[in-house]
């Protein structure tokens, strides 16, 4: 990207990637760009939302706040659906980054409404004190308004990954939430799979859902990518996703797939972010990630005492990830073996990509021990996540 992002909008960004080469021209991704650049500028005089006054029994009326505030009209949103691989997390994320409004969040949809039921959880066991503390006016008050002001107050701009709704709870609670959200003034982006329609389709008391495909289509502007190519697959087809051994050819070979797969210049191999992700109230430190690749060394995820949680927020994170330096193993690290275990199938179950470095081939990866039975499941889904099959497979897609 250009050095210039907090001066220039998504549809500049867009055609320095075509220049450069890292993008083929696409028709139906141009649309989307268009669309994005109409409400990158509808932004840049938007107000931000500062409507919370802790301590205080005020609530305000819905809409009172835009009323008082706003120089202009509520900007529609943008919901891009269409299949794997056509771009839209990365057609996002040119769009955020390039946003120059302050109060704006990134997030990927599941750790959003993990983040909402922690919320809600909190306000159950609020006293009716606390409660009037968050704005609440008596012990019954419904919690969604709060949460809502709250988020809304945290976020003007919510750029949701991977829109997608299979759980009932999840289901019950986002029509109300996002009628709140929209009312406060807060402007979506999201992608998905999934057209709005389809949307937690089948799922147990539906027609509870459809008034927030409904609020979906209303509010944001919806934009199919639906062209038969797949870049992602595109970049990872015919490629070696298991090296051995680890040394500074295998790392390299690695770091160069890591740059195909985001985008990034090789040159700017300082410059790529960290993050961080929220498992069941503790931080768990991403040392580099970008547009959905994440990479870890296999110390910092199977020597440290992680569990099952840890490893489904990444797969459901992350579409990619790139694990250095597996240790061969044996009974001398079984703890570590059974964490890797659990890791490799939380990321198999999602359909996560896997690349990695390790000490040796992979029918050597595991030499005798307690756990042999078991990793014996793991060698056979290691060599299934390298099949063209596998790799063709979506984000989740498992799950589905």
């Amino acid at each position: 990207m250009s050095q210039s992002l907090q001066k220039t909008g998504p549809e500049s960004e867009y055609q320095v990637l075509i220049q450069a080469g890292e993008l083929k021209p696409d028709t139906d991704q141009a649309k989307a760009v268009a669309a994005l650049e109409r409400l990158h500028r509808e932004l840049i005089d938007y107000p931000v939302i500062k409507n919370i006054h802790e301590g205080f029994h005020f609530r305000w009326p819905a809409g009172l706040f835009r009323w008082l505030n706003s120089r202009t009209s509520t900007p529609q949103g943008i919901y891009l659906y269409g299949g794997v691989g056509r771009g839209k997390s990365m057609l996002m994320d040119l769009f955020y980054t390039t946003a120059t409004i302050a109060s704006k969040r990134r997030v990927h949809f599941h750790e959003f409404m993990l983040d909402i039921h922690v919320r809600l959880k909190q306000w159950h066991d609020f006293s009716k004190q606390e409660r009037a503390r968050h704005g609440g006016r008596n012990s019954d008050e419904d919690p969604i308004p709060s949460v809502a002001r709250k988020i809304a107050n945290e976020a003007t701009l919510l750029c949701f990954d991977e829109l997608h709704v299979t759980d009932i709870a999840d289901a019950m609670v986002l029509t109300r939430l996002f009628k709140e959200l929209f009312a406060q003034g807060v402007i979506v982006v999201a992608t998905s799979n999934r057209p709005p329609d389809d949307l937690y389709k089948n799922g147990l008391n539906r027609q509870r859902f459809l008034p927030f495909i409904e609020q979906i289509k209303e509010k944001l502007e919806i934009i199919p990518l639906e062209g038969p190519v797949d870049y992602r697959y595109n970049r990872l087809k015919g490629a070696q996703t298991y090296y051995f051994p680890v040394n500074e050819e295998t790392t390299a070979q690695l770091v160069a797939i890591f740059f195909r797969l985001t985008d990034r210049s090789i040159a700017d191999r300082a410059k790529v972010p960290s993050e961080e992700l929220t498992v069941q109230g503790r931080t768990l430190f991403v040392p580099k990630a970008a547009r959905g690749v994440a990479v870890f060394s296999f110390k910092r995820l199977c020597a440290n005492p992680l569990g099952s949680a840890d490893y489904l927020t990444i797969a459901r994170t992350y579409h990619t990830v790139i694990m250095v330096a597996i240790p061969q193993f044996n009974n001398g690290n079984n703890d570590e073996a059974k964490r890797f275990i659990t890791f490799i199938d939380a990321l198999y179950e999602h359909g996560v990509k896997f690349l990695c470095s390790a000490a040796v081939p992979l029918h050597l990866l595991y030499n005798g021990g307690d756990v042999s039975f078991e990793f014996e499941r793991t060698r056979s889904r290691l060599m299934e996540m390298q099949s063209e099959d596998y790799l063709a497979r979506g984000h989740g897609s498992n799950l589905r």
